[in-house]
């Protein structure tokens, strides 16, 4: 499967969480569509990579659309590596993946330029380039394979063993994590990265995070005021301003 393009979704049941995010990436939020159900966070440059939907159902959470050429075909792929069809709706299809991650597969509109980073008048910059696909170690290994195996990137170590990577390269703004849960469900998460972790986490609190935990030197886990999860991270952002 060709990936052209990359959207991670905020999926909240009311609206409570997207002037966080809006404020958080130094977006502008789009004309609502399908009866105010969805909306995209527009960028101050490069292509859109993040939307929020309003969702009936569950907690506040996240998923990831992969935009490709042929939406049919990409979708028997993701099938013949062990992924099911939960719901065909229109030009998208819904699917799971083995352990359990809902993502979508939906046409590619020409989206090739991905957002450079915001300098913030702290002094740091930071840019949302990451989805972490949280999965339960029973799984984990057979997760790392569907999704070698159905995005064709290359699959990177790290220096801690309950992580993965996978990286389109530099024309896709979002790439994966894959990483190991000692328990819990399958899920995604969304993930920043920044020149100055406390910098940006003391942003992200003044508008409303709260943070869970912190592992200095890499990483800051916060929830919006939604109370879904992110992290914050001590990467070096693309296109620093």
């Amino acid at each position: 499967m060709r990936i052209r393009w990359i959207t991670g979704f905020l999926d909240t049941p009311g609206r409570e969480a997207e002037g966080f995010w809006l404020a958080v990436t130094g977006s502008t939020l789009s004309a609502r569509r399908d009866g105010g159900t969805f909306a995209t966070l527009l960028p101050a440059g490069g292509d859109a990579c993040l939307r929020v939907q309003v969702v009936r159902d569950g907690p506040p959470r996240a998923h990831l659309d992969l935009h490709v050429d042929d939406v049919p075909a990409a979708a028997a792929e993701a099938g013949s590596l062990g992924a099911a069809v939960l719901r065909e709706a229109g030009d998208l299809v819904v699917l799971r993946s083995p352990a359990g991650i809902v993502f979508c597969v939906v046409p590619w509109r020409g989206e090739s330029t991905p957002p450079p980073a915001v300098r913030w008048p702290g002094g740091q910059a930071s840019v949302v380039d990451q989805v972490s696909l949280d999965v339960p170690a029973g799984g984990y290994d057979a997760e790392v394979a569907f999704w070698a195996g159905l995005t064709g990137w290359r699959l990177g170590d790290s220096d801690l063993p309950e992580f993965r990577f996978l990286d389109g390269g530099p024309g896709l703004p979002l790439r994966f994590l894959l990483q190991r849960l000692g328990a819990g469900a399958a899920g995604v998460h969304l993930d920043l990265a920044c020149d100055e972790v406390d910098a940006e986490v003391e942003r992200h609190v003044g508008l409303g995070a709260r943070v869970v935990r912190r592992v200095p030197g890499d990483w800051t886990t916060l929830r919006d005021p939604a109370g879904r999860e992110y992290c914050v991270t001590g990467r070096a952002p693309r296109g620093r301003g």
